[in-house]
């Protein structure tokens, strides 16, 4: 069994925070400028563009951009200029459920989870860029609203980590709509999960539909590569982590094992054929892999 909290004394708990806190810290600060230096900055470039100045016409000059104030004011033909708006802001909606409590390559989803966010934040900061966190199970949990800094970052990491959920179920319709009404603001948002919904993709497929047009959604599923197959151990009880509920389940049986493949194989392709039904780009990466070159594939298609 894992030890309380009680067990533990308050200086040596806090001394582990920190220490798993500094760790993500680190690595994400060196996948970061990996990403960064590849192509995050290309990929989300501003988009759009902010009143700069006036100056006058010359030959060769679109008439549209004329201010038509200024020059009848001066007496002479003026134009607008603009520039680009580079300030983007970032949201990461994160599922905090307790599906992603699995895990079987030397680290659980939730630990893979807070490193692609952490090093998505920190990417966005040398980018200056804002960065807002959305924590949801089959409610939101927790929103943070955008921010810069490293200080912000760290807060980020800390609560990704550390942050403990009031439900355990996962409804990913909640973290969308709530993206579509509440955050006003057209941001790139990453979709985190492991997509283990309360149902089929049909059941978030209108929702997905709405925050694909007011934000910039990119979608990140992850997953372990043992939820993909049973392995073959005899009679097993299996309990969801969701719901509690358990089941015993006769792996030795090769139907049992060929429709539970071909269940994820099912899921898996609503997901993709969801995704590329409004455009939205997405990634699958699975404990134990290089997640980084999955988000720089989604970005080089940008």
């Amino acid at each position: 069994m894992m030890p309380t909290t009680s067990s533990m004394s308050e200086p040596g708990l806090q001394k582990d925070i920190l220490q798993r806190v500094r760790r993500v810290e680190i690595k994400a600060r060196g996948l970061s400028q990996e990403l960064f230096a590849g192509e995050y900055h290309s990929a989300f470039r501003g988009r759009g563009m902010a009143f700069s100045e006036v100056r006058e016409y010359q030959m060769g000059d679109d008439i549209r951009d004329i201010d038509w104030n200024v020059t009848a004011r001066l007496g002479s033909p003026y134009i607008k200029i603009f520039e680009e708006e580079r300030e983007l802001t970032v949201m990461l909606a994160i599922d905090m459920s307790a599906s992603l409590n699995f895990g079987t390559r030397e680290e659980t989803k939730r630990e893979l989870v807070a490193e692609i966010a952490a090093t998505l934040a920190f990417s966005a900061i040398e980018n200056n860029d804002k960065v807002g966190v959305l924590l949801f199970t089959d409610t939101v949990e927790k929103y943070i609203p955008p921010a810069k800094g490293k200080k912000h970052i760290l807060y980020i990491i800390r609560e990704i980590l550390l942050f403990q959920p009031k439900a355990r179920g996962t409804n990913l319709e909640v973290p969308l709509n709530y993206l579509s009404r509440i955050v006003k603001k057209r941001s790139t948002a990453f979709l985190i999960s492991d997509f283990m919904s309360n149902g089929k993709a049909d059941g978030y497929r209108h929702a997905l539909k709405i925050a694909s047009r007011k934000h910039d959604l990119i979608s990140v599923v992850v997953r372990d590569k043992r939820e993909e197959s049973l392995p073959k151990m005899g009679l097993v009880r299996f309990e969801d982590p969701e719901t509690g509920e358990t089941q015993w389940v006769d792996t030795s049986s090769k139907s049992v094992r060929q429709a539970y493949e071909e269940g994820f194989t099912q899921a898996q392709e609503e997901r993709r054929n969801a995704m590329k039904l409004y455009g939205i780009d997405y990634a699958e990466v699975a404990t134990g892999e290089d997640f980084v070159r999955a988000l720089l594939k989604i970005f080089s298609r940008r």
